[in-house]
């Protein structure tokens, strides 16, 4: 059966969190809003508790600050209720593998299942459809499609815009286009097994990486590439990111005393020396 965009159910959603990389930080506001038969007919905002104050420099970002979430449900509350209202659409994101690393890694802490929904990213699609826009954050394609933001860097209000944007590049592959043409479009879509932490888990290679970037612990590598390769380095894993142009852990190098990308695929051997 022919599935033509507009007759489905979309979903844009977003998070704010507490840092750059899924593992170390936590995700702090969580939204969403549903759209159907050409107009958004429900939404989910709810802000979550982190275990961790946030810095100075992250407040600065989302505005959110320590108090304004000092009282909020876990995470644990504020997901199964989360996973029950995206459970009938089709999920959109700006930068979306962002949003899905964070949400596959808080999920699996919890032992919940992830998501099997379809995922469009606007950043990936935009790129294809409007390649002359100055870049594709989403601040620019906003004020690219005169969309109304009232705050910016807040789940609720980026949730809105990546929906509108998604809908203005679907109107451009064609009024009657499928599902099918509107992935192609994008590359391809998105599956959420592909930001799975379980599966680095239970990886021996990758395992120490993965607790030592919960702990940030200083942890030994051998790395195939970069200045020295094969020889062993110490680094504190920043967390680990799942991409789809390959997977990487973010460590501070404690030799160059600088913040590295280390790609998993070239990690010959991990271990914790703390």
């Amino acid at each position: 059966m022919t599935q033509l965009w507009k007759e489905q159910t979309f979903i844009g959603f977003d998070t704010e969190t507490t840092g750059k990389y899924p593992l170390a930080a936590e995700v702090v506001e969580v939204a969403a809003v549903k759209w159907r038969s050409g107009k958004i007919v429900d939404k989910f905002e709810s802000f979550v508790r982190p275990k961790e104050k946030m810095s100075d420099f992250i407040i600065g970002i989302h505005k959110i600050t320590n108090e304004m979430v000092e009282n909020a449900p876990l995470a644990k509350e504020v997901l199964p209720k989360f996973l029950e209202f995206i459970k009938d659409g089709i999920l959109i994101a700006h930068h979306a593998p962002f949003d899905m690393g964070f949400i596959s890694a808080e999920l699996e802490k919890l032992n919940l299942n992830l998501p099997t929904n379809k995922v469009i990213c606007t950043s990936l699609l935009s790129r294809k459809l409007f390649p002359h826009t100055l870049n594709h954050r989403l601040a620019t394609l906003v004020e690219y499609f005169g969309i109304k933001v009232v705050h910016a860097h807040r789940a609720l209000e980026d949730s809105k815009a990546c929906l509108e944007i998604a809908l203005k590049c679907m109107e451009k592959v064609g009024e009657s286009a499928t599902m099918e043409l509107i992935y192609q479009a994008q590359g391809g879509a998105l599956e959420w097994s592909n930001y799975s932490v379980k599966d680095l888990n239970e990886n021996p290679q990758y395992s120490a990486l993965v607790e030592a970037s919960q702990k940030k612990l200083l942890t030994e590598i051998v790395y195939e590439g970069g200045s020295n390769p094969g020889k062993p380095r110490n680094i504190i894993p920043q967390g680990i990111v799942r991409n789809p142009q390959g997977d990487y852990v973010v460590g501070f190098d404690n030799s160059d005393q600088k913040e590295k990308r280390y790609y998993l695929n070239r990690i010959k051997s991990s271990k914790i020396l703390d």
